[in-house]
């Protein structure tokens, strides 16, 4: 369940405390798998591979592989099944997407091979999509536009070497512009958002100043959705932080 943290970040993020998630309960497989993956071959390319959960708890997650093309050189991984339950919108959030899919952005030769998970380097933008695409459902909670979800309490690095310990959900910035939605009925529309990961001096300077003032210096940097492993950080001054 999730419990309202009566109280906001000094930047005015609410924030939730998640104290103890649901059982676990056996799901019934991916009710939109095929009009998501015909969403995702028209707006991003060809589909090469998808993993497949064997065992799923409560939604069933699989990851869409897109590689790379000549018009866009990184490769995508998007998830289907966190649609196939709303999300649990807060109070205050009346309006916001109650269907989401996720999505990572990675350069182009990423290891995807099964032998290559063996190392959490290379696993960690896979379970980070299957941790967060559960996160709302397990939580009875909700993921919208800028929330920002630490690794851990406290945060830890997402595998050995890597310097990021959380993420913000953003738009998938550099996909088209139409990939963003997709309806599939008159009750039910589907919003795809991208995940990024961040530092922690990132996430301390959104916690403290807000989306904007992050995404501020994100526009500065040049950093968009595509994960960049050692990219600059952007809170990160020459002297100190922020």
């Amino acid at each position: 369940m999730s419990t309202p943290y009566d109280d906001v970040s000094p930047g005015g993020s609410p924030m939730l405390m998640h104290t103890r998630p649901s059982d676990f309960a056996p799901a019934a497989g991916d009710a939109c798998i095929e009009q998501i993956s015909a969403h995702i071959e028209q707006h991003l390319g060809p589909i090469a591979h998808v993993f497949h959960e064997i065992v799923s708890d409560t939604v069933h997650i699989d990851v869409h592989v897109v590689p790379a093309t000549e018009d866009f050189l990184h490769l995508r991984l998007v998830t289907s099944g966190m649609s196939d339950l709303p999300m649990t919108l807060s109070a205050g959030a009346e309006g916001s997407p109650q269907y989401m899919e996720l999505m990572v952005t990675l350069p182009a030769d990423w290891p995807l091979q099964q032998a290559d998970f063996e190392d959490e380097r290379h696993y960690w933008p896979i379970r980070l999509l299957k941790v967060l695409a559960r996160l709302p459902h397990k939580f009875d909670t909700w993921l919208g536009f800028g929330h920002t979800v630490p690794n851990g309490h406290p945060a830890e690095p997402y595998a050995p070497g890597v310097g990021f310990d959380g993420a913000i959900v953003l738009p998938p910035v550099t996909a088209p512009e139409a990939f963003g939605h997709l309806v599939i009925n008159d009750e039910k529309t589907i919003v795809f958002m991208s995940i990024v990961p961040l530092y922690p001096e990132e996430l301390a300077l959104k916690l403290k100043k807000g989306s904007d003032a992050l995404l501020d210096r994100f526009d500065a940097k040049g950093i968009s959705d595509i994960i960049e492993p050692g990219r600059v950080n952007a809170a990160r001054k020459r002297f100190g932080l922020f």
